[in-house]
């Protein structure tokens, strides 16, 4: 892959743990995500399992991961499946894992190629009591073309009806949700290359630029520095700065219009997420000031507020309360509208409609139990916003935060913020053009 060796330690360290919320004389399984097709003989690139990556570290197609703590015999206890290469694989789509390659970078001792999948499970499900299945469940997830694991579950309850199954998920959640040491470690990474990337970005943002070109000096970077697009890059300019899901990513920037850049590097499969406005000819005007301002203060606020033990809908209603006073400061609501709103609909969803913050890990929307209290280790990202259509006006700001309970820790805290660094970055960049 792009990405430089990690050590297995990672995923030996995840497996151990998964073993240890498993129920006794279960297993577990395990597949590799779809190559997703396009048109005619067409297909993007594979996009892994999460779940699969986060336990082996292997990015490549058709794999499987069986894990059977209490199986009687140890080589049983976990195995990987692999598609077995060929000459004719080889040339047309290059090197595939070998299994010495896959045993050092997964931890995994015992290596079989996929023909041995069959006969292996059926032996293991005459031994054991309970079967883990996974399935991709999350809350936003709109599910429509039946993934690997889905078809596999579908077949597998078929050819074993009576067994005890089991859901993989719920403990996929909660063991994802607190990242260890590797995995901080390929985050701040894919932070690092998100704050070289916008440094860049900054020197060429002036009037008459077009959005996709600033994409391509995102893409330049990431991909220089062995990462890629966390998620569909938003540079949105102008009235665009007000769509929250902005992709077109078309219009020319121009004077006076705010630059807002929803963009950042995922490396090694880990992501970050950032978000940046800029004054597209290198200075916020009075308003635009008034508003930025308004935000950072309010991002300030729920990093600091986002501590352990407490639940993430407090911590959304505690950003509501904060973005309200910065509302009314700014004169876009008025007390008499606070005091007759609808207490399901409050006012200042007209201008802050979306969450503060989600967890970030595998996926840029990471899994984790959010109807539970926030925990020590959660990675989060912190991104309040005020949209203003009518004044064609949107402004967000994001970090990514490492929750403690000695205080939170901003991986972002050296991609520049404020405003004055902002335009002072601005400034470096029209003294150069000079």
């Amino acid at each position: 892959m792009r990405y430089r060796p990690i050590p297995s330690q990672l995923f030996v360290h995840n497996r151990k743990n998964l073993a240890r919320q498993m129920m006794p004389n279960s297993l577990a399984i395990l597949n590799a995500n779809d190559i997703p097709p396009t048109n005619s003989d067409g297909t993007l690139r594979l996009r892994q399992n999460s779940d699969l990556f986060y336990l082996t570290g292997v990015d490549q197609e058709e794999s499987i991961l069986l894990i059977y703590p209490d199986a009687h015999e140890e080589n049983m206890r976990e195995i990987l499946f692999l598609r077995e290469t060929s000459d004719l694989i080889a040339v047309w789509e290059g090197h595939k894992l070998t299994k010495e390659e896959a045993r050092k970078a997964t931890g995994i001792k015992r290596v079989e190629w996929l023909s041995e999948f069959r006969p292996l499970f059926h032996r293991l499900m005459c031994e054991c009591a309970h079967v883990y299945l996974n399935s991709n469940e999350h809350k936003r997830a709109v599910i429509e073309v039946p993934s690997r694991d889905a078809r596999f579950v579908a077949d597998t309850r078929a050819r074993y009806p009576l067994h005890d199954y089991q859901r993989l998920a719920p403990l996929m959640h909660t063991l994802r949700a607190v990242k260890s040491p590797w995995e901080l470690d390929l985050i701040k990474e894919a932070c690092n290359i998100t704050r070289d990337a916008f440094l860049r970005v900054c020197k060429m943002v002036k009037p008459g630029v077009n959005e996709a070109e600033v994409e391509a000096e995102f893409a330049h970077e990431f991909i220089r520095r062995r990462g890629d697009f966390a998620y569909g890059p938003i540079i949105a300019s102008g009235g665009n700065s007000c769509v929250l899901h902005y992709v077109d990513n078309s219009k020319d920037c121009r004077a006076g219009e705010v630059l807002l850049l929803d963009v950042a590097a995922s490396y090694a499969n880990y992501n970050s997420d950032l978000t940046r406005t800029l004054p597209v000819s290198g200075k916020f005007s009075r308003r635009q000031r008034q508003v930025y301002h308004a935000v950072l203060r309010t991002m300030r606020g729920m990093i600091k507020l986002a501590i352990p033990g407490k639940l993430p809908r407090v911590w959304q209603k505690e950003a509501e309360a904060l973005m309200q006073e910065e509302l009314l400061k700014l004169g876009l609501l008025k007390p008499a509208a606070i005091r007759k709103q609808d207490p399901d609909r409050p006012a200042l969803k007209k201008y802050f409609m979306h969450g503060v913050g989600h967890p970030l890990g595998l996926d840029v929307h990471d899994v984790g139990h959010t109807t539970g209290p926030i925990q020590e280790g959660w990675v989060l990202t912190v991104e309040p916003g005020i949209y203003i259509p009518e004044e064609k006006l949107g402004v967000r700001l994001e970090n990514n935060i490492l929750v403690q309970s000695g205080g939170n820790i901003d991986l972002m805290a050296d991609i520049p913020v404020e405003a004055d660094e902002i335009e002072a970055l601005m400034a470096k960049r029209s003294q150069k053009g000079k």
